[in-house]
């Protein structure tokens, strides 16, 4: 599909950068920026009534960050000639992620890089609110690639469930007009309820009927974790965006255990477009 609004996330940590990314990627698109300028609010100390002062004023300084960052944005926008709105969110842990659904509900697709990424609550509560509840795919920028949304090389990892599916058909206008598109599978099971007696063939078929230039690759992992093998082959075919499923085991036991998705949110280092 096309993308014709970017819902970008921004923090109050290397929010310059954040913005220029997010600005850039809505120029390549020739879209909508719908930024929004994020916070985290700590809940007042429990039992402690009347209110400190020492919660207040650092709510009060977090809302002059954030009102920083939007004038940042503004700026930012207007010079690059953005059509773009701009927002914000402050709120505790239990509200954002609802914050966030409200906002994604009318976007394409969100944006987030490296500076949110440090903030692992605000990062699960984008996922959660966006990914999981409003359906909108997600990009993360990582800071050492340039992310875009007109790659020449893609990397679909490929492992015959939902998910993964969902990914394929969100960024199936990426694929289409990319050079190479290299459907992974990793330790694939050729059973019939799996992966098929030929991993990856029924992939690379249905997307060739769109015009996708398809290359099937099965990897052992070697005892490796998945999103290494993964990130390993990426580097090694040269790859400008990993395009994957997003949160394959229920949300409780994702947090519990963890999992391929949160290991790439964390630690990942090249571009990933994520849906479910």
């Amino acid at each position: 599909m096309s993308f014709k609004t970017v819902l970008a996330v921004v923090g109050a940590t290397d929010a310059a950068a954040d913005i220029s990314k997010a600005a850039e990627l809505a120029l390549e698109l020739d879209a909508h920026l719908s930024l929004v300028a994020a916070g985290l609010a700590l809940p007042p100390t429990v039992g402690e009534f009347p209110t400190g002062t020492a919660w207040l004023d650092q709510r009060y300084e977090d809302i002059k960050v954030l009102d920083d960052v939007q004038k940042q944005a503004e700026t930012v926008c207007r010079a690059n000639g953005l059509s773009f709105e701009i927002g914000q969110i402050y709120a505790e842990s239990v509200f954002l992620a609802g914050e966030i659904l409200q906002r994604a509900l009318y976007a394409d697709v969100i944006v987030v890089s490296d500076g949110v990424r440090g903030d692992r609550e605000l990062t699960r509560a984008i996922v959660d609110g966006g990914v999981l509840d409003a359906h909108r795919p997600f990009l993360l920028v990582p800071k050492e690639r340039r992310a875009t949304f007109k790659p020449k090389t893609v990397l679909l990892a490929w492992n015959s469930r939902t998910e993964a599916a969902r990914a394929a058909r969100e960024a199936l206008g990426m694929l289409v007009s990319a050079d190479a598109v290299h459907v992974v599978l990793v330790d694939p099971d050729t059973s019939y309820w799996r992966n098929g007696g030929e991993p990856g063939a029924d992939a690379a078929t249905y997307l060739s009927r769109h015009g996708v230039k398809t290359v099937v690759e099965q990897l052992a992992s070697g005892g490796r974790p998945v999103e290494q093998v993964l990130e390993q082959h990426a580097l090694d075919i040269n790859a400008d965006l990993i395009v994957m499923g997003a949160y394959g085991h229920s949300r409780l036991r994702q947090r519990i255990f963890g999992g391929v998705t949160a290991s790439m949110l964390k630690d990942g280092r090249f571009p990933v477009f994520l849906a479910r």
